[in-house]
């Protein structure tokens, strides 16, 4: 069976439970991501020659099974496995499985041990097999990895990883592509973390590039060259070191490597950046002609660091809390020296609460040497409001990313959302960056008309700000609406309960939503014989991309849709469903391959539940194939329905004090089968006869019914494990691609139209209901309400 990614996801994820309790996240996450790297290497490189990886003999994932229950489990897999293993490959700083004050003593930390190894024993963890290499499946799942053991480390160890997000938006911003790049070209990350972000770069570049990282925390610097690995990237550098303090990479006479692309995402505000650092005559010239950061705030130590390390025609990008952007003192005057070089291309506004240290809003400065000369000024983006609630933290979603990385490298000027901001503005704001200054992205407040709450009507700047709806139905405003009496205002045409008919059967409309169902049936089209040629082998990553760009160039510059809404839609059901799909048919072709559902129960035996097929699940094969079975027994059911509620009509017309069930303790078959022998041959029961024998006739024809429906399901079940062999590839194609992909993505898609009408009817009719009672008319209406009342309470003796 092919590797999925959510099954490979949870077995991972699953290996952590294994540890917890005995250390934190910042602290399993070594154990578990090792496992997962011998694994990897062992199915992948062991006694392949000439491997990027060397692994020793009697130091593989296999050699670790065998170990499995010895009471010397955690030494040996020191000794055995881990040293063999980091000394053929240069790696350090390797946890120690044993260790007792983490992993337990005696037959705990055997146990502990013994299990976390079972778990990678699982047949979907066989990497060997992985046709869909090139999608780089283990590198997503270290990502998603390090995104959990981040959540759980806390604020203040869960600085090691860059959401995968923000490193995407990076690599995709500082001009990177296969184009420019070759073998020559070298990227460095001076505070590397795990080397997310860094790895992102090297995607971007889509060639090959030499790569280099520093990392102050050992165990953290030790994940990381275990992460390039797992990339592919195993000759990329990767050193432990303080960067500031003690730069490691430099050249012949001690200066200061330079590189084409550099990225950062450093400690934010890192109080203790100076220790070790003579900042006044620092040896490297970094603060030479801008400046010493404040001794308690390094953001700015960090970022001269980076531009210091740039080539001439260098670019990068570091990621820094938005103080940055307008403090003042040291920091105001390295800004504007910074901002006069010319160095500063970009500022990209992050939403609060997408890191894992702090829940302070970030910003991306984009720095850009090579064009620094003919700059005349810095494009700013206020991306802040575009986030999805994820857990406690927030995250970018795909169309948050892809709206970032177009708007900055296209340069588009967008309302409320992105500016060109010319130098003179800069500096005639005393060169404070902050974004605000040049963006007002505040929504346009609903303003209450005071007029209109005495007088009447709608005010007609609330109706012309529907104009985006008037420019394609142009005639329909008057369908709805009509000029009041009185100047700027507008009267409503139609019963508010008409409001939507109206819109909805306008001719206008109804050619507006001809046109988006013939503009999505064009794509779905293109998109399903595309779909269909894939082959096993296919490479998933590939396929999403050619699909949702063309999506979203499909739908740019539509009226009233909004392209990255209805892309946000494709991804979502690329993460759920399909991306799985795509990875099982790169793995086996187009087979709808059935297997055994076996869950483990309470007594740790393995029960089958069943039988199901991922590829195909048994609703598409139900709909297309066996129409007349599902038929039948829906019709079983809707008459279980109607016998259900049956039997709970009659049991509410005579449960009542005079009720013939009023003296049973619980109206159930034992108790009216008893009842009916205690009245038997009682004359005057003759009518409680018939009710209780009306009870159970019901009672009878709903098990009957109930036997049915369970026989016509088994026989369903089996009709249709004998049709999944006998499928043909097209057939196959034809359930996945036709009813299973496109049929979900033309429903999610269509949602959004159905969001574009539902909004302007809510608007229409909460405009008509918020100004129909004058403040007149409601001041007299509580008047006569109350003389009403008062009426009413002097007739009763309370007001004399």
């Amino acid at each position: 069976m092919a590797i999925r990614k959510s099954e490979l996801y949870s077995s991972l994820w699953a290996s952590c439970d294994e540890l917890r309790g005995g250390m934190d996240a910042s602290q399993y996450k070594d154990y578990v991501l090792v496992m997962l790297f011998i694994k990897y290497v062992s199915d992948k490189f062991a006694g392949v020659p000439y491997a990027p990886i060397t692994i020793p003999e009697g130091a593989t994932f296999n050699d670790m099974v065998a170990l499995k229950g010895k009471p010397t489990i955690g030494d040996d897999i020191n000794k055995k496995i881990i040293a063999p293993l980091a000394d053929a490959n240069k790696l350090s700083d390797m946890p120690d499985f044993n260790d007792v004050s983490k992993l337990g003593s005696g037959k705990e930390m055997v146990d502990r041990l013994t299990n976390l190894i079972a778990i990678f024993e699982n047949k979907a963890l066989d990497f060997s097999k992985n046709r869909a290499e090139g999608d780089d499946i283990l590198g997503d799942a270290y990502e998603y990895l390090m995104r959990h053991f981040a959540t759980e480390s806390g604020k203040s160890k869960g600085q090691f990883y860059t959401p995968s997000e923000v490193s995407r938006i990076i690599a995709k911003i500082i001009g990177i592509n296969p184009a420019n790049t070759s073998g020559q070209t070298t990227a460095h990350d001076p505070t590397s973390g795990s080397g997310s972000l860094l790895l992102k770069v090297a995607d971007e570049a889509g060639k090959s590039i030499t790569l280099y990282g520093q990392e102050k925390d050992s165990a953290t610097a030790g994940l990381a060259r275990m992460n390039m690995i797992l990339h592919n990237n195993p000759t990329a550098e990767i050193k432990q070191g303080n960067t500031l303090a003690n730069p490691l990479f430099t050249n012949e006479q001690g200066a200061l490597k330079t590189y084409d692309y550099v990225v950062a995402n450093p400690p934010f505000s890192d109080k203790r950046w100076g220790n070790g650092v003579d900042a006044v005559g620092d040896i490297h010239g970094r603060f030479k002609d801008y400046g010493i950061p404040p001794a308690k705030n390094g953001d700015y130590a960090y970022l001269l660091h980076i531009i210091r390390t740039l080539k001439s025609k260098g670019k990068g990008a570091c990621i820094l809390p938005h103080g940055v952007l307008f403090r003042g003192n040291a920091e105001a005057e390295i800004r504007k020296n910074i901002i006069r070089k010319g160095y500063i291309k970009g500022i990209i506004g992050l939403p609060a609460n997408l890191f894992y240290g702090t829940g302070i809003p970030a910003c991306i400065i984009v720095l850009d040497k090579e064009n620094a000369h003919n700059r005349k000024g810095i494009f700013m983006i206020d991306a802040g409001k575009g986030f999805m609630k994820d857990g406690n933290k927030n995250r970018l979603r795909s169309m948050d990313i892809h709206k970032i990385v177009d708007v900055f490298n296209k340069q588009i000027e967008i309302a409320k959302y992105s500016k060109m901001v010319p130098f003179a503005e800069i500096e005639k704001n005393e060169y404070n960056l902050n974004i605000p200054r040049y963006i007002d992205s505040q929504e346009a407040e609903d303003i209450q008309n005071i007029e209109a709450h005495l007088l009447g009507d709608i005010p007609g700047a609330d109706i012309d700000a529907l104009g985006s709806y008037w420019k394609v139905c142009p005639t329909l405003k008057d369908s709805l609406v009509s000029k009041s009496k009185r100047k700027s205002y507008m009267k409503l045409k139609v019963e508010k309960d008409a409001i939507k008919k109206t819109i909805f059967e306008h001719l206008e409309f109804e050619a507006f939503i001809r046109e988006m169902n013939a503009l999505f049936t064009k794509w779905k089209k293109k998109s399903t014989a595309f779909l269909k040629e894939l082959e096993a082998g296919l490479h998933p990553k590939e396929v999403i991309f050619e699909l949702s760009e063309n999506l979203l160039a499909h739908y740019t510059g539509k009226n009233l849709i909004d392209n990255y809404d209805v892309y946000q839609h494709l991804m979502d059901y690329w993460a759920e469903v399909m991306q799985d799909d795509c990875y099982i048919v790169a793995a086996e072709g187009w087979k709808a391959e059935t297997y055994r559902i076996l869950v483990e129960n309470k007594q740790k035996k393995m029960v089958d539940k069943g039988w199901t097929c991922d590829l195909v699940p048994k609703k598409l094969m139900i709909n297309r194939f066996f129409r007349k079975e599902k038929q039948a027994i829906e019709a079983l059911e809707a008459k279980g329905e109607t016998l259900a509620g049956q039997l709970i009509e009659l049991e509410e017309e005579h449960s009542g004090e005079e009720g013939f069930f009023a003296e049973l303790d619980k109206v159930n078959k034992g108790n009216v089968q008893n009842r009916l022998k205690e009245i038997k041959g009682d004359a005057d029961a003759k009518e409680e006869i018939k009710v209780l024998k009306t009870y159970l006739d019901l009672l009878e024809q709903q098990a009957e019914t109930n036997r049915k429906i369970k026989e016509a399901g088994a026989e369903l079940d089996k009709k249709l494990y004998a049709k999944y062999p006998t499928l043909t590839e097209d057939e196959i194609k034809t359930l996945v691609v036709d009813d299973k992909w496109m049929a979900t993505i033309d429903k999610d898609i269509h949602t959004e139209m159905d969001r574009i009408s539902q909004r302007l009817t809510q608007r229409i009719k909460e405009l008509a209901e918020r100004y129909e009672t004058p403040l007149p008319k409601q001041t007299a209406e509580v008047s006569e309400l109350e003389k009403r009342v008062n009426g009413h309470l002097e007739k009763m003796g309370y007001i004399v």
